[in-house]
C-alpha cells in the first residue's frame, strides 16, 4: 500500500454490537471494519446493505466477482487483497480473479454483468444503450442491474472508506 501509517484507529471495543455483526456476516473483523466502526451509523449502513443485498438475486460468487472489480477499478489495494483472498476460497483460481479484475469471465452472462460494473463505475451510471442492450441480450436482468448499480455503491463505500482510513492491510496484499 502507499501509506501503512493508519489514519483512523481501529475500535476494538463493541458497545452497539456492530463488530459482532461484522464477525456473524464474515466470520471475522477485517480492518477496514473495525476503522469504519469509528463511526457507528456509517458501518450500521454498510452491515445493513451489505446484508439486504446477500439476500438479492446474485449468487455469492457474482457478487464477490464485483467486489472485486469495484475495488480493481478504485484501485484499493486494501479490497483487491481482500477480496482477491475471498475469491479463492470460493474455488476461484488465479487466472478466473485476473480475468475478473478486467471485467471478463468465460461465461457470457457474468462477463456482461462484469463489463457492465466496470461501466456503470466508469461513467458515474451513465451507461450507454448499446452497452445496456449488450447486457440485457446476456440474459441481464432488471433486479440484476438493480442489484449490480447497488453493489457498485457498496463496494464504493468501502473503498474510499479505505482510502481515507488506511487501516493495516490483514490479508496477502495484491497490486493493483
Amino acid at each position: 500500500m502507499e501509506d501503512t501509517m493508519p489514519r483512523l484507529p481501529q475500535l476494538t471495543e463493541d458497545p452497539d454490537g456492530l463488530l459482532e455483526e461484522t464477525r456473524r456476516q464474515l466470520g471475522r473483523v477485517p480492518n477496514l471494519y473495525a476503522a469504519l466502526a469509528n463511526g457507528p451509523a456509517a458501518l450500521r449502513g454498510y452491515l445493513a446493505m451489505r446484508d439486504a443485498l446477500s439476500r438479492g438475486v446474485l449468487r455469492a460468487r457474482l457478487r464477490e466477482q464485483i467486489a472485486l472489480l469495484v475495488a480493481q477499478e478504485n484501485r484499493c489495494v486494501y479490497c483487491v487483497s481482500a477480496h482477491t483472498l475471498r475469491g479463492g476460497l470460493m474455488g476461484m483460481d488465479g487466472r478466473q480473479l485476473e480475468r475478473t479484475r478486467d471485467a471478463r469471465d468465460d461465461d457470457p452472462h457474468t462477463e456482461a454483468v462484469l463489463r457492465l460494473t466496470r461501466q456503470v463505475v466508469r461513467t458515474g451510471g451513465r451507461v450507454d444503450d448499446e452497452e445496456l442492450a449488450l447486457a440485457r441480450k446476456a440474459g441481464v436482468t432488471d433486479a440484476e442491474l438493480a442489484e449490480i448499480v447497488a453493489h457498485v455503491a457498496l463496494n464504493t463505500l468501502s473503498n474510499h472508506f479505505n482510502h481515507l482510513a488506511r487501516p493495516d492491510l490483514d490479508f496477502p496484499e495484491v497490486t493493483v
